[in-house]
């Protein structure tokens, strides 16, 4: 009888123990918009036009990153770093899929599926025991076979081939993973409400729900009364909402870019996203799981600010969706963890879209696969308070496209506060410091020749290891520079 009652001891405390693990490891939601501008929320940009409080709420529970950074300024391969912890170059994906502009060289050849041999975030933490959904733009790949259900999610609502919302943002949908509401019901409300409800289906066990908004992405629709709210508010502000980026791209004129902020369909779209947000993390509230729960909040890439009607601006920082500049790469960038991070806390390491796998393995007890975030780094030392840097020497970018919005081809390389920039037509650079230039607009390449330098052939080592594709010629046209001839 004792050795029974010893068993059963042994037994249950090991049940136990594994039951308060389980109970232990938190749960993670991760808030993605599309094409939301650095600018664009209320913690970063005081006197932003928009309004976004849940948002703000959310940053002021949690730690914000003031250098937070997308792998690219276009969607696909930025989403592509997040569900992998690698840099888009590694295999090819370092454009929309399937973007193909052309320009005055032919684009480097492209990419556009994620391959289903990588071990997504979401596959990882399945295999943890999470329950897994994802929810909304997906953009990895046009087949059925690369969807999310397909890449580690249980749950796939709205996710498919497609960037833009098909249909529009207003039920009927025409979306093949979305069944339609009712006429004139709002996308964003939609999927805030598929969310809740998953959320209490998994309630009970630890989960990874990935909210993938469409907001703020073209086409630019929001309710008619919402609408009118920004109107009037837009028709107090007087200045020109309009100036001349520089000659870049297309070669026969300026292109123009948006300087303040006061488009009211944009900001009527920029408060669903905030309210649907708001929505989940009530919910989470309600549930009881918020005290155990991470949230993540994010933007793919810049702001959009010089094409498709520039809806919004970036200032003080340069470009926005498409370029290389701040704007196009520079994001909302918000983590929190109830109970470790220090709320309201701010933190200026340079940070990237690969850090999120190993930063969430790491959090939730995961075993951490080297081999598959190769280019991320966790984050928690930074969120635990245990340290303001990271040992990494260096941030990379790689974009061998036109982009629609005006964006040249070219490398970036960030080391502390610099920045180099190298252009893929002719292998020109320039040359930042953001500390003291956040706009990039004193270029000192041909004052820090040593730095220029240094800094190139530590892109060009990031680009012979990541297996780079560059810039090609037309058919019997010349060739363009390329980075591993003579300089």
């Amino acid at each position: 009888m004792k050795q029974f009652c010893w068993s059963l001891v042994v037994i249950g405390g090991l049940v136990s123990g594994a039951w308060l693990h389980a109970a232990e490891r938190p749960n993670v939601v991760f808030f993605l918009v599309d094409d939301l501008g650095v600018m664009d929320i209320g913690a970063n940009n005081p006197d932003t036009f928009y309004e976004t409080p849940n948002v703000d709420r959310l940053a002021a529970q949690g730690m914000r990153f003031t250098d937070g950074y997308a792998a690219n300024p276009v969607c696909s391969p930025t989403r592509y770093s997040i569900m992998t912890g690698k840099y888009p170059s590694r295999i090819g994906a370092t454009n929309w899929f399937s973007g193909r502009r052309k320009g005055k060289f032919d684009n480097a050849p492209l990419n556009d599926v994620m391959p289903l041999s990588e071990v997504t975030i979401a596959e990882a933490l399945k295999a943890e025991g999470y329950r897994t959904a994802f929810l909304g733009k997906w953009h990895l790949g046009k087949k059925e076979a690369y969807w999310p259900e397909n890449q580690g999610f249980d749950i796939n609502v709205g996710g498919h081939s497609k960037g833009s919302p098909p249909g529009g943002y207003f039920s009927p949908y025409t979306n093949p993973r979305m069944k339609s509401g009712p006429k004139g019901e709002y996308l964003t409300d939609r999927l805030a409400e598929e969310t809740v409800s998953i959320l209490k289906q998994f309630k009970d066990d630890p989960f990874f729900v990935y909210l993938s908004f469409y907001n703020v992405h073209t086409p630019l629709q929001a309710p008619k009364e919402l609408v009118e709210k920004y109107r009037k508010k837009a028709a107090a502000i007087d200045g020109e909402e309009f100036a001349n980026e520089e000659q870049i791209w297309p070669i026969d004129k300026p292109r123009k870019v948006r300087v303040i902020q006061k488009h009211p369909v944009y900001a009527a779209m920029v408060e669903k996203m905030d309210t649907a947000v708001g929505k989940v993390m009530n919910a989470l509230d309600e549930l009881r799981v918020a005290d155990n729960t991470i949230l993540v909040f994010m933007s793919d890439n810049g702001g959009l600010s010089t094409s498709e009607g520039s809806p919004t601006s970036n200032l003080p920082f340069r470009g926005g969706k498409g370029w290389t500049y701040e704007g196009g790469i520079r994001e909302p960038y918000i983590i929190t963890w109830p109970g470790i991070t220090k709320p309201g806390s701010v933190s200026h390491e340079p940070v990237i879209s690969t850090d999120f796998y190993p930063t969430i393995l790491e959090a939730t007890q995961s075993p951490m696969k080297p081999t598959q975030h190769a280019d991320g780094v966790s984050l928690v030392p930074l969120l635990k308070g245990e340290a303001e840097h990271l040992h990494r020497k260096a941030l990379f970018w790689h974009y061998p496209h036109y982009a629609n919005q005006g964006g040249f081809p070219s490398g970036v390389v960030r080391m502390g506060d610099w920045k180099l920039i190298e252009r893929y037509e002719d292998g020109r650079v320039h040359l930042y410091n953001l500390k003291d230039d956040a706009g990039e607009r004193s270029d000192l390449a041909e004052t820090q020749s040593d730095r220029v330098t240094s800094m190139r052939e530590c892109l060009h080592q990031w680009y012979w290891e990541t297996g780079a594709r560059f810039l090609r010629a037309k058919e019997n046209g010349p060739a363009p520079w390329h980075p591993f001839q003579k300089l």
